[in-house]
């Protein structure tokens, strides 16, 4: 049997919020049989996303495809919206289980095609792990990988699971909260031009003699509608939390980290200043709040975390509060061109889990797309 304890921001997700579900839809029938061998393949390496959890630890002794996985045919086309689509009758229509372990692949094929959808457990990994796992298996289903290379694809692909390399940490598996249920969720989409984007970079450099990132101003464009949208909702301070990825700055973590290589960073801003300032204003803002990232400074945010924990503060022990302000989550890097299964690239990619002010920002051709839920 394998085990590992959870880290301190696993923690924070022990309760099951947050799980990472994505729809891919392929115009070409995929080839199951290949998926179904892959997912054997990759359980042996990927262990965690297969095991179960208890009491502070993920352990895993062997797979069992019967708990993970499911194929059905609907004798029907494929018809969904990529934008405006109300999330909760997707997961009536294709008939999502809720997680028993820590990840589920439900497979549906249709006159016009295959969907895929992978649903793991955010305590298991976050989203770069997600697209990381989904990659190597979509490589491992494909003759791209042939049986002699295969061994030496899974070795160069291999993760590492070291989740408390920084700081050992052992948590003792008490009750979180569980936030109440979202109910029906408003879904908006805005599309924004790439171009325009790096246009407001570069005047934003010249006027203001400060440099903002891409994400610093779709942030700031996110913010911005997420409380005009609802004026109302919000006290009159408003915190802005921002996923930080830490793997390209802690050398212990680095690119095979598997887990929640994270740092949620909030940023907290008048309600005023936030209906009041354009989005160059706060996209500067959020560049000068955010923190300069290292070993230490992620320690310091672990250590700021176990305080949390060791008083039972279940009450702060959670990505953000909906109530108070949003999460804005930069997903436009997912590696789509990774995801052959072996009928080429998925025709559709949609996010279809998400919570109460929250706003995923995606990439599609020349623009970006700003995805929120209210």
């Amino acid at each position: 049997m394998k085990e590992i304890n959870i880290s301190q921001v696993d923690t924070l997700f022990v309760n099951g919020i947050y799980p990472i579900e994505f729809l891919f839809y392929f115009k070409q029938r995929l080839d199951t049989k290949n998926i179904r061998s892959a997912l054997r393949k990759a359980a042996s390496d990927f262990w965690p996303v297969f095991g179960e959890y208890a009491d502070g630890i993920i352990h895993f002794d062997k797979y069992r495809q019967d708990e993970c996985y499911q194929e059905e045919t609907f004798e029907k086309n494929f018809e969904i919206s990529e934008t405006n689509e109300d999330l909760s009758a997707i997961r009536l229509e294709f008939g999502l289980p809720d997680l028993n372990g820590l990840f589920f692949l439900k497979i549906v094929h249709f006159n016009n095609g295959t969907v895929l959808i992978p649903k793991m457990n955010h305590l298991a990994a976050d989203g770069y792990s997600y697209f990381y796992f989904i990659s190597v298996l979509a490589a491992l289903s494909t003759d791209r990988v042939i049986p002699a290379k295969s061994l030496l694809f899974r070795t160069l692909q291999k993760p590492h699971h070291r989740r408390t390399t920084l700081k050992e940490f052992f948590f003792s598996g008490f009750k979180l909260e569980s936030p109440p249920g979202n109910g029906p969720l408003a879904i908006e989409t805005e599309e924004i031009n790439k171009e325009a984007v790096r246009n407001i970079i570069k005047e934003v450099a010249a006027t203001a003699n400060q440099r903002i990132s891409t994400n610093d101003i779709l942030s700031a464009m996110a913010l911005k509608k997420v409380v005009s949208l609802q004026t109302g909702h919000f006290e009159e301070t408003i915190r802005l939390t921002i996923p930080i990825d830490v793997r390209s700055r802690i050398r212990e973590y680095g690119p095979k980290f598997f887990g929640n290589g994270i740092m949620l960073f909030p940023i907290d801003f008048e309600k005023n200043k936030i209906l009041n300032s354009n989005p160059e204003e706060l996209a500067v803002a959020i560049k000068k709040s955010m923190p300069s990232l290292s070993k230490e400074r992620y320690i310091r945010y672990l250590k700021e975390l176990e305080v949390l924990i060791a008083a039972k503060k279940t009450k702060f022990l959670k990505p953000f509060d909906p109530e108070k302000g949003c999460l804005v989550t930069n997903i436009s890097r997912l590696p789509a061109d990774k995801l052959n299964f072996g009928g080429g690239l998925p025709d559709l990619i949609v996010p279809i889990t998400a919570a109460k002010n929250s706003v995923g920002i995606l990439s599609h051709g020349d623009n970006f797309i700003l995805r929120f839920a209210y």
